[in-house]
C-alpha cells in the first residue's frame, strides 16, 4: 500500500500538480483515504480534502456512457450495430459509410475534425482504435434529441438525485471546493465551469468518484436498493468493441476501458485481473474497477498533460498494477 502512495505523491511532485487525493474501497470498505496539496499554487490556497471536486476532464465519457446505456434499455436505441447516418442527416452520408454507434461508442469509428471543425475519415470504421473527441459529441447530441433534455440532466434525476450526491456537479458558477486547472505553471490555473450539453467541466469529489465506481462493481445497487437496473451496467461495461486484426489495441465497453485481455496499448496494466475497467482524464484523474478483487480506486490530480504525451501509459498501467497488487483477492 506504501508503494502504491508514494507513487501517486512521486507523480504528483514530478508533473507539478498542485494537489493529489487517492482513495481505496476494498469488500465494501475504505481501505486507504489520501489527501495532499492545495487546490493551486497560490498563496493561502485552500488545502485538498474531501469536499474537493475535480475537474475529471474525460472521466465524463464513463457518465455519458452510462446515458447510453439507459437508452439501449429504455429502446431508445435499437441497437448498438445501428448504422449512424439516419440519426445524422446534416453529416455527409458518404462520410459516415458504415459506421455504427459501436464504433462511436468504442473510439473505433474512425472520424476526426480539421482546424475548421469539417469531419474527414482516417480509417474505415471498425478497422482499428484512435482516441477523439467527435464520437464524444456526436453522442452527447444524439441523446439530447432521443431524450428532449440533456444526458446530464437524465443522469441527474436517475442517478445523482435519488443518491443525492451533491459533489458531482456540472457547476454553473464557481466556487471555493472547485479545483483550478494547473495548464502552463507559468500562468494563473483556471476554472472551466459546466456544460450541461456535452458534459464538459465536470467536477467530482473523491469520494463520490469512488461512489460512482461502486454503483458498476456492485452492477447497480446501492445500500440493498436497485437503483440502477442491472442490464443497463452490463452494457456499459462489458466488451463492446469490433474484432480488430491487430491484438495490441485497447478494448472497450461504452467507453470505459476493459481489461478484456492484456493488450500493449492499453491503458491498463497486464498485472489487473479480466474484466476490469477503468476511465481515465487529462488531468490526472483516475476510476479503476476490479470486480475480481472487490476493488475501487480513485486517483486525482490537477495538472493538464499530467503524464506528459509521450509516456503516459507507462504510469497508467503502472497505477492500475500496483492498485491490483495492493490487495489480496476479493
Amino acid at each position: 500500500m506504501q508503494q502504491l502512495l508514494n507513487f501517486v505523491e512521486d507523480l504528483k511532485i514530478r508533473n507539478r500538480s498542485s494537489a493529489s487525493a487517492l482513495l481505496l474501497i476494498h469488500n465494501g470498505q475504505i481501505i486507504l483515504e489520501h489527501y495532499s496539496g492545495y487546490h493551486d499554487f497560490r498563496k493561502n490556497s485552500r488545502p485538498i480534502d474531501q469536499r474537493s471536486l475535480f475537474n475529471v476532464a474525460s472521466v465524463r465519457k464513463s457518465y455519458l456512457g452510462l446515458a447510453v446505456a439507459f437508452a439501449l434499455y429504455d429502446e431508445k436505441i435499437k441497437s448498438l450495430d445501428e448504422r449512424v447516418a439516419p440519426y445524422f442527416p446534416n453529416v455527409d452520408e458518404q462520410l459516415l459509410g458504415d459506421t455504427t454507434l459501436r464504433h462511436l461508442l468504442t473510439h473505433s469509428h474512425g472520424l476526426e475534425e480539421d482546424e475548421h471543425g469539417h469531419l474527414f475519415r482516417e480509417f474505415p470504421p471498425g478497422t482499428n482504435w484512435a482516441y477523439r473527441d467527435v464520437n464524444v459529441e456526436m453522442m452527447a447530441q444524439l441523446l439530447d434529441r432521443l431524450y428532449g433534455i440533456p444526458f446530464t440532466q437524465l443522469l441527474a434525476q436517475r442517478v445523482f438525485q435519488p443518491l443525492q450526491w451533491h459533489d458531482t456537479r456540472w457547476p454553473q458558477a464557481p466556487s471555493n471546493d472547485l479545483v483550478p486547472i494547473i495548464d502552463r505553471l507559468d500562468e494563473p490555473a483556471t476554472v472551466p465551469l459546466g456544460n450541461l450539453q456535452n458534459g464538459r467541466g465536470l467536477y467530482v469529489s473523491t469520494r463520490d468518484l469512488a461512489k460512482w465506481g461502486m454503483l458498476h462493481l456492485n452492477q447497480g445497487v446501492v445500500d440493498d436498493v436497485q437503483v440502477v437496473p442491472k442490464d443497463v451496467i452490463s452494457l456499459a461495461t462489458s466488451l463492446q468493441s469490433p474484432t480488430y486484426s491487430d491484438e495490441s489495441l485497447p478494448q472497450n465497453g461504452l467507453f470505459w476501458f476493459l481489461q478484456h485481455k492484456p493488450a500493449s496499448k492499453s491503458e491498463i496494466g497486464e498485472k489487473v485481473p479480466i474484466g476490469s475497467f477503468q476511465i481515465i482524464g487529462v488531468n490526472g484523474p483516475t476510476l479503476l474497477v476490479i470486480p475480481e478483487q472487490r476493488l475501487v480506486a480513485v486517483k486525482m490530480y490537477n495538472k493538464r498533460y499530467n503524464y506528459g504525451q509521450s509516456n503516459y501509459l507507462h504510469y497508467l498501467r503502472k497505477f492500475s498494477n500496483l492498485v491490483s497488487e495492493s490487495v489480496g483477492k476479493g
